[in-house]
Order: C-alpha cells, then sequence, then structure tokens
C-alpha cells in the first residue's frame, strides 16, 4: 500500500521534472514561480525590474531595483500602475481589463516559461498592453501567457506607468534631467524592462538575441515609438503591432507644448512648484479628482526618448487592424444620411461628393474599413522606402462569440484572447470553430516570434508586404490574402492622405 502511494506521488511529479529548475537566478536575487495548468509551464509573477517610482523618484527615470537575499515568490501579479479600474465598460469585458489593486509601485513583470533548462535558448515575447496610456495592466486576464509558453516562447509582460504619472512633462522636470528632457517615463519603463529581459531571460531559458517586441493599440504605438528610439537599440530584434500602423496617426506634442501643458496641470491642481507636485497623494492627481480641463498625457518628441530622426531600429514588424475598430463609440454605423452628408462635407471638402458617391449612408462601417486598410498600406509603403526588413500585414475579421457580437463585430482588441490562445479566461460561448481559429493564429505569431516571418508549414500563404501588390493577409473568418480595397476606393483615400 505505501508502496503504491509512493509510486502515485511520483507518478504525479514527474511533470515537474521537465520544468525549469527552480529557483533561477536574476542579477537582483532567486525567484520561484509556480506550475500553471500545464505543470511544464511555469510562471513567475511580479518580479520587480526596477525601483518604485515614488517620492522624489515621481516622474524620473526608473531606477535600478534593490537585490534581496533568499528567494523572493514570484506567484502573483504585483499592483496594476495608477488608473481608474472599471469592472467593465462594453465591448471590453472581464478579460480584456485589470481588476486588481493600483499602486505607484508597480514596475514589475512577469515570465511565463516552458524551458527545460537555462540553455534552451527559446524565442522571447514580450507584450506591451494597451489602454490609451491610462489604463491598462500585465495582470488582464486575456494577456495570460500560458499557452504560448506551451507552445515555446518564453513570454514577459510589464507595467509601466500611465497618465500623469507616466507622460508628464513640466520645465521644472526638464531642468533636473541632465537630457534637458520630461515626460516619456511610461516608455522609459518599457525600455527598462527590455533591458532587464536582454540581462536575465537566459537563465528562464531565453534567448535575449531573439526577442519579439509586441503590443496593441497604446501597446502598438509604444513598439513603433521604441522602434523610433536610439534608447531601445538592439534590445529587440522583432516586432508586433496590432492596431497601430497608420499614416493618419495623430503628430506627437513636442516638449514645449507638452511642458505647457504640465504648467496647467500643476496650477489645476494647486501647485506652484515641483516639489508641490510631488508631494500631492495619488489620488489628488487623477483626472476625476477635481473639477477643471482634461489633460491627456501620452509620449511625446522630447529630444532624447524620442526625437526628430529617422527609424532606429530596422526590424520585422507584424502589423494589422480589426474590421470594427470604432464600434465602441455609440454613433458607429447609425448616422442618419443628412449626418453623414454633414460629416463628409466637413471632411472631406470639394471631394464630399466622390465620397459619398464610393460610400452612400448605407456603407459608413465599409468606409472605415477601407480607409484603415489603406492608410497601413500607405504606411508601409513609406516605410519601404527606408527599411531593409520585410513588413507583414493584416485583416482581423472574426466577431468574439457573445450577447453583443452583432453589436460590436471584430472590435479593437478583439483579436488578443486568440494571439494568447487565452479563450479560457472569458466567459463567453467558443466554438470549436473559435478554438481553431486561435491555434492557427497562434501558429503565425509563434513562426513570426521564432524568425521574423509568419509562415509555415500547414499555414496559407501570408506575402509580405510589397507595394505594387495592394494587399494584405485576413485572418479570423478566413486565412487567405485579399485585396486593400476596390480600386476606385483604393485610389481615393490615396489621394485623401496624400493632400493631407
Amino acid at each position: 500500500m505505501h508502496r503504491r502511494l509512493a509510486l502515485c506521488l511520483a507518478a504525479a511529479a514527474l511533470p515537474l521534472l521537465s520544468a525549469i529548475p527552480q529557483p533561477v537566478r536574476t542579477d537582483k536575487g532567486l525567484v520561484s514561480g509556480t506550475p500553471g495548468s500545464d505543470p511544464e509551464v511555469i510562471a513567475f509573477k511580479g518580479i520587480p525590474f526596477a525601483a518604485p517610482p515614488v517620492g522624489d523618484s515621481r516622474w524620473r527615470a526608473p531606477e535600478p531595483a534593490a537585490p534581496w537575499t533568499g528567494v523572493k515568490k514570484a506567484d502573483q501579479f504585483s499592483r496594476s500602475c495608477i488608473q481608474k479600474i472599471s469592472q467593465e465598460h462594453k465591448p471590453w469585458t472581464y478579460e480584456f481589463l485589470a481588476h486588481n489593486e493600483v499602486s505607484e509601485d508597480c514596475l514589475y513583470l512577469n515570465v511565463w516559461t516552458g524551458a527545460k533548462t537555462a540553455n534552451d535558448k527559446r524565442a522571447v515575447f514580450v507584450w506591451l498592453y494597451g489602454g490609451g496610456f491610462t489604463e491598462g495592466s500585465t495582470a488582464v486576464p486575456a494577456y495570460d501567457g500560458e499557452k504560448l509558453a506551451e507552445r515555446g516562447a518564453v513570454v514577459v509582460t510589464m507595467n509601466y506607468r500611465l497618465g500623469v504619472f507616466g507622460f508628464l512633462a513640466h520645465p521644472e522636470l526638464s531642468q533636473e534631467s541632465q537630457h534637458g528632457a520630461s515626460g516619456n517615463y511610461g516608455l522609459l519603463d518599457q525600455i527598462a524592462a527590455l533591458a532587464w529581459v536582454r540581462k536575465n531571460i537566459a537563465a528562464f531559458g531565453g534567448d535575449p538575441e531573439r526577442v519579439t517586441l509586441g503590443g496593441q493599440s497604446a501597446g502598438a504605438a509604444s513598439v513603433h515609438d521604441l522602434i523610433a528610439s536610439g534608447l531601445a537599440k538592439g534590445l529587440f530584434q522583432r516586432a508586433i503591432a496590432e492596431s497601430g500602423s497608420s499614416v493618419a496617426s495623430a503628430p506627437f506634442a513636442n516638449l514645449h507644448e507638452a511642458e505647457e501643458q504640465g504648467v496647467n496641470f500643476a496650477a489645476n491642481k494647486g501647485a506652484h512648484s515641483l516639489k508641490e507636485l510631488r508631494a500631492l497623494p495619488w489620488r489628488d492627481l487623477l483626472p476625476n479628482a477635481a473639477k477643471g480641463p482634461a489633460f491627456p498625457f501620452r509620449p511625446i518628441a522630447d529630444g532624447w526618448v524620442l526625437t526628430a530622426a529617422e527609424k532606429q531600429n530596422d526590424v520585422p514588424i507584424l502589423t494589422g487592424w480589426t474590421a470594427d475598430e470604432a464600434s465602441s463609440q455609440a454613433d458607429y454605423g447609425k448616422a442618419t444620411a443628412e449626418q453623414w452628408q454633414e460629416r463628409a462635407q466637413k471632411r472631406f471638402g470639394d471631394r464630399a461628393n466622390a465620397f459619398l458617391q464610393l460610400y452612400p449612408v448605407a456603407f459608413q462601417n465599409a468606409a472605415a474599413r477601407d480607409q484603415n486598410l489603406v492608410s497601413m498600406y500607405l504606411w508601409a509603403a513609406e516605410r519601404a522606402k527606408t527599411a531593409k526588413t520585410k513588413a507583414f500585414t493584416y485583416y482581423w475579421t472574426h466577431t468574439l462569440p457573445g450577447p453583443d457580437s452583432a453589436r460590436y463585430g471584430a472590435f479593437h482588441s478583439s483579436e488578443v484572447p486568440y494571439v494568447f490562445d487565452s479563450l479560457n479566461k472569458a466567459n463567453r460561448p467558443w466554438t470549436a470553430e473559435d478554438h481553431k481559429i486561435a491555434q492557427t493564429t497562434d501558429s503565425y505569431w509563434m513562426n513570426f516570434i521564432n524568425h521574423g516571418d509568419p509562415n509555415g508549414k500547414g499555414l496559407a500563404l501570408w506575402p509580405a508586404f510589397a507595394d505594387q501588390n495592394p494587399a494584405t493577409m485576413e485572418l479570423g473568418n478566413n486565412f487567405a490574402q485579399r485585396p486593400i480595397a476596390e480600386k476606385a476606393e483604393l485610389a481615393f483615400f490615396q489621394q485623401y492622405f496624400a493632400a493631407r
């Protein structure tokens, strides 16, 4: 009886024997993780990659984390960076949002690895969350890295500062900086996390020479920012930007403009100096803490992290849009004929009639989709003038199942659970087709993470961007190449963007 029990216990322990040995040594100390639902994948959650940016370190570049003695238990997510926590704001349901506590002490990252030894040298996927630079967290359920780790990647997710805490510029901040710059602290957090990966990921079985930087929405914008930043040079070798490559992107504010905004923000909070501003409790700095104007905080051209120079990091990129990017807007596809004509006249001027002939009121959603795809095509064409690496573009068409699917369609970020194959983190009526789509999508992403090219055995061919071929890859309902737009619609938006 005792022998049988011993054999059963030994058998139960066998899967753990094939997981990476613990604890794992980082440059600051030892960490231990916990097995996932697949015991061969170990998750290390809440590893500090920088010191807490609190007190006098608020609005400063991240500083090194303090070393520790003993073994740090990395078994739960850290608190999220300061933001307003919402349980749901549709179409973004529970799985797309952070639900934990918030703190200024939030510069932590997580690692999922299925490596067996520190010598495995698996490709690394580093993920940047979306949320408009005002919300987001590594604790978002849809970003669970276990499935990608099962399939061979070492997955890293990181927190970075948001809103005023991540992107405040102010003359006094610029003055105290040896670089004469301020703002972009959230981007500096991302760069610090990438530097941590460069230094430590081999201990988790990852290859620091095969790092893919990926993100969605604000995360995709961050990917582009770090492609452009000389401070990130050499820290990643490929890039994925989901919902984020367009010639229609808003230009960066410059440092002077951002500093003026910072001065106005401080005055609105009753702070007459940087010292007074740093002394305020974080709750008093939130957008709704007091009546007054809204202050949007996001990356700026500060002359240090981001400059007007050419792109610094020429890496292969995989990028695309969903079919219904704007469906979260209450009036998406619902303009009356009169409203539609007024909008066309305001936007296109003397070309409004040509637009309305192509897109009468019943084709509002088609107009939005074509504009995004043409803008992405023109972005890729502009990139190709100087880049030596390939770009792979896509158009996501699959709708998440659920009671609001008809209302929101393939909404902004709806591809994320398929990319991570984190369907089990959402309470939705998934079908066998959804799981098949996730597996196929994962295969493309894993091929790109491993080799910088999404193509592989058993998958429909995904051609790289070619200027002479205005096409993209449809993902979701179909996996096949499709035209960017019909000939007349393509020509219309090409002329529109050229005139801008």
